[in-house]
C-alpha cells in the first residue's frame, strides 16, 4: 500500500460510515443482448431489465477497449489502459502484414486500484471470478488490494463451466456444479459475512459468461432450441466488408440472434444476478449499496462460433465499430434523482472508479492521474461529467478479425483511424448507428479537428503503434 493512500484513507475510515460498492462485469456480453436496450432481442434478461427499471441504463455506454483484458484494467484504476501499454487482451494477436505495437503482459503492481484506495478507508474488499491481467500469481487479485479472491487467476476463458474448474483458486464443487451459480453462491456468501460483520464491503463480481466456450446446462439449452424453433429463427451471416488494406479477406459476422447454447448462457448470467440481488435484499442492503454492471467489450459476432448479433451496431468484439464497444451499462445509485430513465450521455468504463470513489465519500489520491470522471453528479443532479470527448486505441490484429485502429466521439461525431495506412472514416451516430456512410470526404474540416484532439491524446497517453517486419515495409506512424 502506497503511503499517501494509506493515510488519507485512515482520515476518511475516522471521519465518514462508507457505503457498498458491488461492481459486476459481464465478459462478452453485447449491447443488443440486454433486453432493457433491445425489447426484440432472443435472450431473456428479467433481472438486469429489473436492475434497468431500478436505476439508470446509459443508452451510450462504453468499454475503454474492444477486447476485455484492457477495459478491466481501466475498470482497477479509472485509466485508459494505453497508458500502461495495456491495449490487447493477454496476450492474443494474429499474424498480417504488420508486427503488432508492443503489449505489456499484466497490469503494473505500481497501479493504484480501487480495492487498494478503499481498504485502508475501512472496506473489506472481494475479488470474485474472471481476473486476465497477469500470468503469474503475484499479479493476481491479492496482490492488487482484494483479501478475498474467489476464481481470479490469469485465464481469460474456464477450462469448463461445470466441475471440475481446473482453476487454482477455485476449489472444485460436486461433478457438474455449474460455475455461474457457484460463483454467485460465492457472492451471496461474502456479502452475508460482511453484513455480520458490519462492514461496508467493495465486491466485484466478474463473470466469466458469456465468454467461450459454449457451455451451459442442457435443460436450458434446449428451452431456446425450442424457442428459436417456435419463432422460426434460422442462422444468417453477412460479411464485413472494409476499406483498410491489409486484413486478410472479408469476416462472417452473425446476422440474427438464433444460437441456443449462447441463449441460455445468458440466462444463467441473468439468474445468478437475481440470485446476487435477492441477498442484498433479504439483508436489507439494496438501499445502501451501489450497483454497476456493465460488460468489458461488445458481442462476439465474427469469430470462435459468432454466438451473438450485435444489429445494427457494426462489427462486434475486437473491432472499434460500435460493436465492439459499446456494452450495457447500468447503475442504481442509492440517491438517485432517476429511476428508469435511458441516460443518452456518454460514459465509458474508466469512470467506475471515480464513481466508486465519490459514492464512498472517499477522495481520489492526491496526484493520482485518473481518466474517467465519477457519475454520481450526473446520477443526482443531472450534471455531466466535465469532458466533451472519448477516445480508444487498438493497436493489434485480433484474433475477431479486427483491424488495429484508434477512434474518438466527440458528441455525436466518431472518428476511425487505420493504423495500417493512417486512412480515416467518419460517422454521426445520431443518424447513423450502424457506421454505414463515411462522411469523412464531405467533412474536411471536422475530420482535422477530430484527429487533431486524437493525436493529442495519443501524445498525452504515450500510445504505442504497428511495426515494420523484418526486411518489410513501414507501417503508417501519426507523427507524434
Amino acid at each position: 500500500m502506497k503511503l499517501p493512500i494509506l493515510l488519507f484513507s485512515l482520515a476518511v475510515a475516522l471521519s465518514a460510515a462508507p457505503r457498498n460498492i458491488l461492481i459486476m462485469l459481464a465478459d462478452d456480453y453485447g449491447y443488443m443482448d440486454l433486453g432493457a436496450n433491445n425489447p426484440k432481442t432472443f435472450y431473456e434478461t428479467p433481472n438486469l431489465d429489473r436492475l434497468a427499471a431500478q436505476g439508470v441504463r446509459f443508452t451510450d455506454g462504453y468499454a475503454a477497449n474492444p477486447v476485455c483484458s484492457p477495459t478491466r484494467y481501466s475498470i482497477q484504476t479509472g485509466k485508459y489502459p494505453t497508458r500502461a501499454g495495456l491495449t490487447n487482451w493477454l496476450a492474443g494477436m494474429r499474424k498480417e502484414r504488420f508486427d503488432n505495437a508492443p503489449l505489456t503482459l499484466q497490469m503494473p503492481l505500481e497501479e493504484t486500484t480501487l480495492a487498494e484506495v478503499l481498504k485502508p478507508a475501512g472496506y473489506r474488499t472481494a475479488f470474485v471470478g474472471k481476473w486476465h491481467l497477469g500470468e503469474e500469481a503475484k499479479y493476481w487479485p491479492e496482490a492488487q488490494g482484494f483479501e478475498i479472491n474467489v476464481g481470479g487467476f490469469s485465464k481469460g476463458s474456464p477450462p469448463s463451466y461445470f466441475s471440475p474448474y481446473k482453476n487454482p483458486r477455485l476449489t472444485d464443487g460436486p461433478p457438474g456444479e455449474h460455475l455461474t451459480m457457484r460463483l454467485a453462491d460465492e457472492t451471496c456468501a461474502l456479502i452475508a459475512k460482511f453484513k455480520t460483520e458490519g462492514k461496508p464491503f467493495l465486491i466485484q463480481h466478474c463473470f466469466y459468461d458469456v465468454h467461450t466456450p459454449l457451455q451451459a446446462p442442457k435443460d436450458l439449452i434446449e428451452k431456446y432450441r425450442a424457442k428459436a424453433a417456435r419463432l422460426g429463427l434460422k442462422d444468417a451471416f453477412d460479411e464485413e466488408k472494409q476499406y483498410f488494406i491489409s486484413v486478410k479477406g472479408a469476416r462472417q459476422v452473425r446476422a440474427v440472434q438464433s444460437h441456443a447454447v449462447y441463449a441460455a448462457m445468458v440466462e444463467s448470467m441473468d439468474t445468478a444476478v437475481g440470485k446476487i440481488f435477492k441477498q442484498l435484499d433479504d439483508l436489507g442492503l439494496a438501499n445502501d449499496t451501489l450497483v454497476i454492471f456493465t460488460s468489458d467489450n461488445g458481442g462476439l459476432s465474427t469469430s470462435e462460433g459468432h454466438p451473438t448479433c450485435n444489429y445494427p451496431l457494426r462489427g462486434g468484439k475486437g473491432w472499434v465499430y460500435e460493436g465492439g464497444i459499446r456494452e450495457p451499462f447500468l447503475v442504481r445509485l442509492p440517491g438517485a434523482a432517476k429511476r428508469g430513465a435511458a441516460e443518452p450521455t456518454p460514459v465509458m468504463s474508466i469512470d467506475i472508479f471515480p464513481t466508486a470513489l465519490e459514492f464512498a465519500g472517499v477522495p481520489l489520491p492526491a496526484g493520482l492521474t485518473v481518466d474517467g470522471r465519477s457519475l454520481v453528479p450526473l446520477l443526482r443532479r443531472g450534471v455531466a461529467p466535465a469532458r466533451d470527448a472519448l477516445f480508444w486505441h487498438y493497436p493489434h490484429y485480433g484474433n475477431q478479425g479486427g483491424f488495429p485502429g484508434g477512434a474518438v466521439r466527440l458528441g455525436d461525431w466518431k472518428l476511425v483511424e487505420n493504423y495500417e495506412d493512417g486512412s480515416v472514416a467518419l460517422y454521426n451516430l445520431r443518424d447513423d448507428l450502424g457506421e454505414k456512410q463515411d462522411l469523412a470526404a464531405a467533412q474536411p474540416e471536422r475530420v482535422r479537428a477530430m484527429r487533431s484532439r486524437l493525436h493529442a491524446w495519443y501524445r498525452e497517453t504515450g500510445a504505442k503503434f504497428l511495426r515494420a517486419k523484418d526486411g518489410g515495409p513501414a507501417p503508417w506512424q501519426p507523427g507524434l
